[in-house]
C-alpha cells in the first residue's frame, strides 16, 4: 500500500535531529508495524499535491500550528482536496490538525476551545468499539498538543471516543476517514519539547500537570496498529 502524507507544518529546526519531520515520524510509526507500507509526501503548505489522487492508496494529514480557521491560503485547497476524497471514497486519516481540518471541510465546527489548552498524556474513552479496535481496553492513552477543539462533527460523522476535556477526540466517517485529536506519532521527548518551548502560553499548571502526565504510557504503537487495520480494510 502507499500512503501519501500531505504535510501540513515543519518541526521546529533545533528538534529534527533528534525527532525527524513530522511525515519521519508516521514513516517510522506506521512503518514499524506494516514494513510492506510506502510513503509519499506532499508539502501542502507549499501547494503540493498529487497530479493523480489515485497516485497512492490513501493519505494521512498530519498536525499543524496552523487553525483551520485560518485565513492562509493553503487552507482552503486542503478542504477542497478533502471533499474530494471524501466524494471518491478513498481512504484517509487525520490527526490533530488533520482531524479538525477534516471535520471543518465537512460540515463541522472547529474553534479555540473554552477549556484551554491540552498538553501531555489524555485519556480518550471509546463509547464505541469499531472493527479495527483490538477489542481491549476501550481507554485510550496518547499525547496531545491542542487548544483547537471540533466543537461540532460532521452530519456523516460518528464520535468513537473523547474525554471529559475533549468530547470529539476520535471520528470516523463512513468506512474510508478516521481521526484522531491525539498525537500518535510522538514520543514523550518530543511533547515535554514542545511544553518547555510554549511554556508562557499554556500556563504553569497546564505545563506542571502535563509534565507530570508523561510518567504514563503513551499508546502510539496501539494506535499505529489501528490506523493500518483500517487502511487495509477493503482490500
Amino acid at each position: 500500500m502507499k500512503l501519501g502524507i500531505l504535510k501540513t507544518d515543519a518541526v521546529r529546526p533545533e528538534w529534527v535531529p533528534e525527532y525527524g519531520e513530522y511525515p519521519d515520524m508516521f514513516a517510522a510509526l506506521l512503518g514499524a508495524v506494516d514494513p510492506t507500507l510506502e510513503f509519499t509526501v506532499y508539502d501542502v503548505e507549499q501547494g503540493q499535491y498529487p497530479a493523480d489522487i489515485d497516485e497512492v492508496d490513501a493519505y494521512l494529514i498530519t498536525g499543524s500550528k496552523s487553525g483551520v480557521y485560518e485565513d492562509k491560503p493553503w487552507i482552503p485547497p486542503l478542504m477542497a482536496f478533502v471533499r474530494e476524497l471524501h466524494r471518491r471514497r478513498k481512504k484517509l486519516v487525520g490527526i490533530c490538525f488533520g482531524h479538525q481540518l477534516v471535520a471543518q471541510a465537512l460540515g463541522g465546527e472547529v474553534q479555540k476551545s473554552p477549556k484551554g489548552w491540552g498538553m501531555g498524556l489524555h485519556t480518550h474513552r471509546f463509547n464505541a468499539v469499531p472493527v479495527w479496535h483490538d477489542h481491549g481496553d476501550r481507554d485510550l492513552e496518547i499525547l496531545v498538543s491542542h487548544q483547537d477543539q471540533v466543537l461540532e462533527v460532521p452530519d456523516e460523522a460518528t464520535v468513537l471516543a473523547g474525554s471529559a476535556f475533549c468530547e470529539h477526540a476520535v471520528i470516523q466517517v463512513g468506512d474510508h476517514i478516521l481521526t484522531f485529536q491525539g498525537h500518535p506519532e510522538f514520543v514523550p521527548g518530543l511533547s515535554r519539547e514542545i511544553m518547555e518551548f510554549r511554556r508562557d502560553l499554556i500556563g504553569e499548571d497546564v505545563y506542571q500537570s502535563g509534565v507530570a502526565s508523561l510518567q504514563g504510557t503513551h499508546q502510539g504503537e496501539r494506535v499505529a496498529r489501528w490506523i493500518v487495520r483500517f487502511l487495509h480494510d477493503r482490500e
